[in-house]
């Protein structure tokens, strides 16, 4: 029985993940144990499921919304422990997913990994900005990644029909949905509402990550997170749009065979794939009927429209801190937009603006991770205030 701890627990990701636990045990399969939930401030969805699942330790961020959660889990269920640090869930765990939005998930990522624990690594944000940071934790004895992105997971099934991968791969090929705006051009672009980027044709997803795709800076982190994870270098990485969402990604090889992991799109499979890896979760999420699917279509993104993919490819380049600034530039202006401060298109005007201001920093230590972090958010927020006056 595999121990699993879930840090955003009620996002996305953390609630699809105990579906998974829910489901793996209505099939008469007791695979799991959920020792260990953590949230920022969601109090009454946090305590609905501790109740369900009764955990060993609760972790709240927010001090106001955990004396809360102490106060109503002490008359329900006394055993369960509510904490403030998420350093105390890998210790208790053999898998911790993490599904926190955004940078906030650093200190996940940082402390499963000195543990020796196998991160199912949902948080982008975190590895992005702290490749240089991650890379050396992922060689303690035990500390592994399972991407739970999908065109990550999907990577990840593929490499696994090479014993050489340094050796057999040509590129990797990830695929986009293309978001709402996929056709659109930048005229038509000028004034889309809020409602609008965040009508996701295939996939649903928290607002953050559905404006990222939009952008396709969701793609562009992407691309970023693959070089982290997979080692291969940028012109070895490429996107492709496939409105479907059924091809998750490929892996073409030096020999021309190409390898791609196909499913519906349902988050539930790679969360399995994470939990379960080497072996295969016995519960089927996302089958394909066969005879139901008609076609398959391919084209170029449009990085002249959406600006934000060449925009993390040159971070990606530069390498450094240069994507942590991408991230916290792009976490900004997304904040904005979902604020009604900014249009939609003024995005990554915002980015690029933030990122002229890169101070070449190579990181030694998390602090300059956070250092770098701090300095983007305060360009980035400067740049707002100026959009919103202007």
């Amino acid at each position: 029985m595999k121990r699993v701890a879930i840090a955003g627990s009620t996002g996305s990701i953390g609630t699809q993940t105990l579906e998974v636990i829910a489901e793996s045990k209505s099939q008469g399969d007791e695979l799991y144990e959920l020792v260990a939930l953590s949230v920022n401030s969601s109090v009454e969805a946090v305590i609905v499921q501790a109740q369900n699942f009764k955990p060993k330790i609760v972790v709240v961020a927010n001090e106001s919304a955990r004396k809360i959660v102490a106060k109503e889990l002490a008359i329900t269920d006394p055993k369960i422990e509510v904490a403030a640090d998420v350093a105390q869930m890998p210790s208790i765990a053999d898998v911790v997913v993490n599904g926190v939005v955004g940078f906030a998930g650093l200190s996940v990522t940082i402390e499963t990994l000195k543990a020796g624990k196998r991160l199912a690594l949902a948080n982008k944000e975190s590895l992005i900005a702290a490749g240089p940071i991650v890379a050396p934790l992922r060689k303690i004895s035990g500390a592994e990644i399972v991407p739970v992105d999908s065109e990550h997971c999907a990577i990840h099934q593929c490499l696994r029909s090479s014993q050489n991968v340094s050796h057999d791969v040509a590129r990797l090929l990830l695929t986009a949905s293309g978001g709402p705006f996929r056709g659109r051009t930048k005229i038509s672009l000028e004034k889309v509402t809020i409602q609008d980027a965040l009508k996701h044709p295939t996939w649903l997803m928290g607002p953050k990550i559905t404006i990222d795709s939009s952008t396709l800076m969701n793609k562009g982190l992407e691309v970023i997170e693959a070089h982290e994870l997979f080692g291969l270098d940028y012109q070895c990485i490429d996107v492709v749009v496939h409105p479907q969402s059924i091809v998750h990604s490929m892996v073409e090889f030096r020999d021309g065979a190409t390898i791609a992991q196909l499913s519906l799109p349902d988050m539930r499979l790679p969360i399995a794939y994470a939990l379960e890896y080497p072996q295969r979760s016995a519960v089927s999420f996302g089958a394909i009927d066969w005879t139901k699917l008609s076609r398959l279509d391919f084209e170029k993104p449009d990085s002249d429209t959406f600006r934000c993919l060449d925009l993390a490819y040159a971070a990606g380049r530069i390498g450094g801190t240069a994507p942590a600034w991408l991230s916290a530039a792009n976490e900004i202006a997304v904040e904005a937009f979902l604020a009604g401060e900014v249009q939609w298109s003024q995005i990554s005007v915002i980015i690029e603006a933030t990122m002229q201001h890169h101070d070449g920093l190579i990181p030694t230590q998390v602090e300059d991770i956070l250092e770098a972090d701090k300095v983007a958010r305060r360009w980035a927020r400067d740049l707002v205030r100026k959009e919103v006056a202007s």
